[in-house]
């Protein structure tokens, strides 16, 4: 009997291990993307941010948290997409209705989540973010900051905006993974990018459905770029293929991952000023994916020279800055290519202001941060 319950045990133990590792391959962007896109919101953050650092890498470990809820939750999979050419308003005049109820109204409930409701979910996490802020329940907050940036993730992948969602009526079936993840995966180290300015929200709904509307208008360039590669390769799985998928989708994938990061720095921001801009106060919580990128700084405080030492699990182009206590960027320390290993460089902060700095390391998959003091 006892050894019958430890084999069903361990059985349960390797389905629910299976289900989440598919939970994690067949998620929009992928873990991958959606880890970078979370975790570079923070390149955009304002001044008034500098303390939503301390979130970066809850951010992105938390990133893929609303597709594993997928194999549990059986609400939560139309909160990832919209067929929203399915619409026949949206054919004709290129939007619908902005609330949900009204939307329902016109076309019934069973034919509005059955299009999916990405639009909705998006809004209504932001509000749980909001609302998360206005109790200052800070560690909801930051789940509910990880979630909303995977949704405006998943409305920034072009192929979760359309029925066509995987090139079945375009002859291009299978594009859906092979883009957002074969693809992505392979090319992730060149997606790179910079923050820019970021503003505070006026109609959040709005601002949500815009983005939707100009992301829709790559579809047909991907299924292009799609075409031409097979052309090209003759296949849909040689590095051919999708070295030149890459090359004809660059630009487009950057801007897109570029986008969703200020997007979700812009919601972050707008959530928390119309909560009253609080104080926040620090979350711990245990690394879920050890990505084994360390970053810590000896003496702290400091007076003027300080060690900052850092491992890389892995060999990754790696960018090391200094920030100051508004985010500012301050200086450049390194920006190379790095093998695995333990590391070590000195930042002399001569005719710098005493007060509060961060040291921010960027690899190819991860942003930690580790904060200093300088004094005299």
């Amino acid at each position: 009997m006892l050894i019958g319950q430890i084999v069903r045990f361990f059985q349960h133990t390797f389905l629910f291990l299976l289900m989440l590792a598919l939970a994690v391959l067949l998620s929009g962007w992928g873990y991958t993307g959606h880890f970078k896109i979370n975790s570079n919101a923070a390149l955009s953050y304002s001044a008034d941010m500098v303390q939503f650092y301390q979130w970066t890498v809850m951010l992105a470990e938390q990133a893929s948290d609303a597709d594993i809820r997928k194999e549990w939750d059986p609400t939560e999979g139309p909160k990832h997409y919209i067929d929203i050419d399915n619409y026949p308003e949206f054919l004709a005049t290129g939007a619908i209705p902005q609330a949900m109820d009204s939307v329902i109204a016109l076309h019934g409930y069973n034919f509005v989540y059955d299009q999916g409701i990405l639009p909705w979910a998006t809004k209504t996490t932001f509000d749980s973010l909001q609302s998360s802020f206005e109790r200052r329940d800070w560690e909801k907050a930051v789940l509910f900051a990880a979630d909303l940036g995977h949704y405006v993730a998943d409305g920034h992948m072009p192929l979760h905006i359309t029925r066509n969602y995987n090139g079945q009526y375009s002859g291009n079936n299978g594009i859906h993974s092979r883009y957002e993840s074969e693809m992505v995966n392979m090319f992730i180290s060149q997606i790179n990018y910079d923050g820019y300015q970021i503003d505070s929200i006026a109609d959040v709904s709005q601002y949500i459905f815009n983005y939707l509307y100009s992301n829709y208008t790559y579809i047909d360039s991907l299924l292009e770029a799609d075409d031409y590669a097979q052309n090209i390769a003759g296949n849909t799985y040689s590095t051919q293929y999708y070295t030149t998928l890459w090359d004809r989708t660059e630009n487009m994938t950057v801007t897109l991952f570029k986008r969703a990061s200020h997007a979700l720095a812009e919601l972050m921001l707008t959530a928390w000023l119309n909560s009253g801009g609080p104080m926040i106060a620090a979350v711990y919580s245990p690394s879920i994916y050890n990505t084994g990128l360390h970053i810590q700084n000896s003496p702290n405080p400091f007076i003027q020279k300080t060690k900052i030492s850092f491992s890389l699990p892995g060999s990754s182009q790696v960018v090391l800055e200094i920030r100051d206590h508004s985010g500012q960027l301050v200086i450049t320390l390194l920006d190379e290519i790095k093998p695995a290993g333990s590391y070590q460089l000195d930042w002399n902060a001569r005719g710098e202001s005493d007060g509060v700095y961060y040291a921010v390391i960027y690899s190819q998959h991860n942003i930690r941060v580790c904060k200093m003091i300088l004094t005299q």
